[in-house]
């Protein structure tokens, strides 16, 4: 299993040993959830799931998403090398689940500046200096 790495300016803040996470925030105008399922790949990340409560502004769910209990759901299997999340001290920060357990991405990487970017990677090696957060089990 490739560990995922938390970047901040080249600098790895932390690392999370799960093959799935979740990323999750509110958006800043509609104040709807939304929420982003990858499975971290050798390579890269793989979207296998996105949902989101509401739509407009920008959240328009995909043409073959379905509701169900509030949410529009599909599974786009879209990759990517990388996530680039940029903090803002105006909107609610993301929120990184795995193994059952959630942290803001403040609390994992630490403080930043306002409009930090982090950027979420398979890691390429076992980086020094990295604080290692381990879930459940």
């Amino acid at each position: 299993m490739d560990p995922l790495c938390l970047i901040v300016a080249g600098i790895v803040r932390a690392t999370l040993p799960a093959p799935d996470f979740t990323l999750s925030w509110m958006h800043s105008v509609q104040k709807s959830r939304w929420e982003e399922r990858y499975h971290v790949e050798r390579d890269g990340l793989r979207l296998v799931t996105a949902r989101v409560q509401g739509s407009g502004a920008g959240m328009e769910p995909a043409p073959a998403a379905t509701l169900r209990d509030g949410w529009w759901t599909w599974h786009p299997q879209t990759a990517v090398r990388e996530l680039r999340l940029t903090r803002s001290d105006y909107t609610s920060d993301y929120t990184l689940c795995w193994r059952d357990r959630c942290r803001t991405l403040g609390d994992l990487v630490g403080a930043t500046d306002d409009g930090a970017v982090v950027t979420v990677r398979p890691c390429d090696q076992d980086p020094r200096g990295s604080r290692r957060l381990r879930g459940p089990g």
